[in-house]
């Protein structure tokens, strides 16, 4: 009678060990139904379930294999498994994936423990566990350190908002990101990212360094934070704000312009999705004057912002129509993927206001970076822990497949 077995081995890893094992189990003619490996600070934990026919020459390959992994200086351990398990097991392959990543400046157990144990509170199997991030070491600085991990979990929770809720709120005590997002071939294959600008490609609000410079900054400050928090209407904020700047010297823009700080992690992340072959956009309720610098130095292949309106050399207080605000951000997300020849499901929005919401809700991955708390529980997904590169990530990239 044919049997099933599972066997493990585990032992510091070495070059042709694979070969060995698998060299034991061809001389009984097994059949391998399913196989995995991991390295961990090389010791080798190696699975692989069998089924062994019932042949004379099969008979004796446990034991052989038991001898071959003695000389190997590996432990080995066999588990039958009933015919019954195993149809169970082939029944459940059906079952829909997901990823659960986690994001953070450095790992902890207890992130992990409290990670793995919402998904089995939903009814989430995890089948694979492996870090993205690269190795650091252990005297780096927390604000240089990175690190991801990745979970594959089989199975739907029963309530997905909920368990998105659960994350969030552990996310925020313990001051990590946590994403969860269904696994499929989109998850792979997007191929168009689309980004605000203000306070997400650039660490400030370009409107805000404008009106310090016409000397009301706290005016204009304090409507831009309550816009953010999609406590004001964009579009009418937006209008009253730029009123405020009626007069400023062009050459301020320069100025400006030369001082803005690029969020970390911005440069590493578009020199990948280039790589990746990605399109990129800026679809931005700021002006196209900075936004055309930021084009240039990050090689982006789209542009959408307001345009200023000025007459002899000074701002007139308004901006040319149309104005890009959150319903246009949306619109030319949808119009930038037909043009790619993209279904939505293959693009990546990111932003951090109110106003980025239904470009972020429309896209495949909708990322809220650093945001405000409405927007953070709004969007899908959000990042607040790492810099821009923490996207590639959430799309399964591991730092050592990175540019040199």
């Amino acid at each position: 009678m044919r049997e099933i077995v599972l066997i493990n081995i585990t032992g510091e890893d070495r070059p042709g060990l694979t070969a060995a094992i698998t060299g034991v189990l061809a001389q009984g003619g097994v059949n391998i139904l399913d196989i995995g490996q991991a390295v961990i600070h090389d010791t080798l934990s190696f699975g692989i379930l069998v089924e062994i026919p019932a042949t004379e020459q099969a008979s004796s390959v446990l034991k052989d294999l038991l001898f071959t992994a003695y000389e190997l200086d590996q432990q080995v351990r066999f588990t039958p498994v009933a015919e019954s398990d195993y149809q169970q097991w082939v029944d459940g392959q059906g079952k829909p994936r997901h990823i659960v990543t986690l994001l953070t400046r450095k790992v902890t157990a207890e992130q992990l423990q409290r990670v793995s144990a919402i998904t089995a509170r939903y009814g989430l199997n995890i089948d694979h566990i492996d870090r993205l991030s690269g190795r650091m070491p252990l005297d780096t600085p927390d604000e240089r350190s990175k690190g991801c991990i990745e979970f594959s979990v089989r199975g739907e929770p029963a309530d997905t908002a909920a368990l998105r809720a659960e994350f969030l709120r552990v996310a925020q005590e313990l001051n990590v990101d946590i994403a969860f997002q269904r696994d499929s071939l989109f998850r792979r294959n997007r191929r168009l990212a689309v980004f605000d600008m203000d306070s997400t490609l650039i660490e400030a609000e370009v409107i805000d360094e404008l009106a310090k410079a016409a000397g009301v900054g706290e005016q204009v400050a304090e409507i831009t934070e309550r816009a953010m928090r999609g406590e004001l209407d964009f579009r009418a904020s937006f209008k009253e704000r730029l009123a405020l700047l009626k007069g400023l010297p062009e050459e301020v823009l320069e100025q400006i312009a030369e001082r803005l700080p690029l969020t970390e992690g911005a440069e590493t992340l578009f020199a990948e999705l280039k790589r990746l072959g990605y399109k990129t956009a800026i679809l931005s309720g700021g002006f196209t004057y900075f936004a055309k610098r930021l084009q240039a130095l990050l090689g982006i292949d789209y542009v959408y912002a307001n345009e200023l309106e000025i007459v002899d050399g000074r701002l007139t207080g308004v901006a040319i129509e149309p104005i890009v605000d959150a319903q246009r951000k949306a619109d030319l997300l949808r119009e930038l993927a037909q043009r790619e020849g993209l279904q939505l499901e293959q693009t990546i929005a990111v932003g951090d206001g109110a106003n980025d919401l239904p470009m972020l809700g429309l896209a495949g991955l909708g990322v809220a970076f650093r945001a405000k708390p409405l927007v953070k529980q709004s969007a899908k997904q959000a990042i607040s822990t790492l810099g821009l590169d923490g996207i590639l990530y959430l799309l399964g990239y591991r730092d050592r497949e990175g540019l040199e």
